[in-house]
């Protein structure tokens, strides 16, 4: 595997993101870790010289700007973005507020597109790199009492798989990830926020909601595992563009898939009927 590599890794400073720079780091891999704290790294030690931790505002597109020119500065290239930061958002549609919707948008979603515009250039430029955006598999199978949050994060598989068509040709590759259950601080209040109006008919959603909190620290996934997966992912010669992570998230788009296909075949006549005689 080839060490030389400099990984970027947004929403670094707790939970999977966090794993991954601690992993990638004694591996012997170069990285630079965006958060919001000045202190979010204090836990990591070790080789500081492969270590370059920046307080990035990713809603602003000065902030991402100069974070990729610090990482390029500091170790002359940029190969693999991870985008990771985000936060999940409770509720139902219509209890929820055009601030909290807009809100969980611009950092689920318009963050990472603000993140890949600002890291492409340089990839142009040398004709290679590896983007990897973290959505969900709510973005593929929404679980009950999220719409947003599983808007938000079909709009991230929509956008990598338009980008892997697109890049692919530059020498760009990349990689749409959904995550099932993994034992992180997700399911914290520092990582999820619930709707703060409530409307009584959608009470039933609340038992949903409170399985966030049953499951927290039982979760299957290991996030410690995550970073091998991906340095095999960059190195493969024929990269996945959809990656379920979690036998959890494997099972669910299992089941969608054959829900997809049995409906597919019950309304194929349908389908047909407006197509031109």
């Amino acid at each position: 595997m080839d060490r030389n590599k400099v990984w970027f890794i947004t929403g670094a400073s707790k939970g999977l993101g966090l794993s991954l720079v601690k992993q990638l780091l004694i591996k012997g891999y170069k990285v630079a870790a965006t958060t919001r704290k000045v202190n979010a790294f204090d836990s990591i030690i070790g080789d500081q010289e492969n270590f370059l931790p920046l307080v990035v505002d990713l809603k602003s597109e000065a902030s991402v700007a100069n974070s990729f020119r610090d990482t390029v500065n500091k170790f002359g290239k940029l190969d693999v973005v991870i985008n990771n930061a985000g936060y999940g958002l409770g509720g139902a549609l219509e209890e929820l507020t055009t601030e909290e919707i807009a809100e969980n948008f611009e950092v689920n979603f318009f963050a990472i597109v603000r993140v890949i515009q600002q890291a492409l250039p340089y990839m142009r430029k040398q004709g290679s790199g590896f983007i990897i955006n973290i959505s969900s598999i709510a973005g593929f199978a929404p679980g009950t009492g999220w719409s947003m949050y599983s808007a938000a994060k079909f709009a991230v598989s929509g956008l990598s798989n338009a980008l892997a068509n697109d890049l692919k040709p530059l020498g760009i590759y990349v990689a749409n990830v959904m995550p099932g259950w993994f034992r992180t601080n997700f399911a914290k209040s520092d990582s999820i926020v619930y709707n703060k109006k409530r409307i009584e008919d959608y009470d039933y959603l609340r038992e949903f909601h409170e399985k966030m909190n049953r499951i927290d620290g039982e979760q299957l996934g290991d996030p410690d595992k995550v970073a091998e997966v991906f340095i095999r992912l960059v190195n493969s010669k024929n990269p996945a563009v959809d990656l379920f992570l979690g036998s959890d998230a494997f099972g669910r788009a299992k089941a969608r898939l054959e829900l997809l296909n049995r409906q597919l075949d019950e309304w194929k006549l349908l389908s047909y009927s407006t197509d031109f005689d």
